[in-house]
């Protein structure tokens, strides 16, 4: 039980040292191209690195989920409606799976 408390305890330290920083340094606007660009990209980036390899290990065979990612990818430039590929990726994902 006390570990529980503490590592909750630990974990809402975190959680408010992460968003009080930000306010406590950054009180002007930033002007700097490449920071403002990397603070641009980090929420992208974050959701890569938790995705791939979520896309990978969801079905039974990692195989299944690489096509799921190829067609993914493919039709997110073709198409670009998040609609349409995840129902191609699901399909694929499907299919793929049956074969192997």
């Amino acid at each position: 039980m006390k570990s529980i408390v503490s590592s909750i305890l630990l974990m809402i330290g975190t959680v408010y040292l992460v968003r009080l920083l930000p306010l406590l340094f950054l009180r002007r606007d930033i002007r700097n191209k490449w920071v403002k660009s990397f603070f641009y990209y980090v929420p992208y980036v974050t959701l890569a690195v938790m995705t791939f390899p979520a896309i990978l290990q969801a079905t039974a065979h990692p195989v299944a989920g690489l096509v799921a990612l190829i067609v993914g990818v493919l039709a997110s430039v073709f198409l670009g409606d998040m609609f349409t590929v995840a129902i191609l990726c699901c399909v694929a994902a499907y299919v793929s799976g049956l074969f192997l």
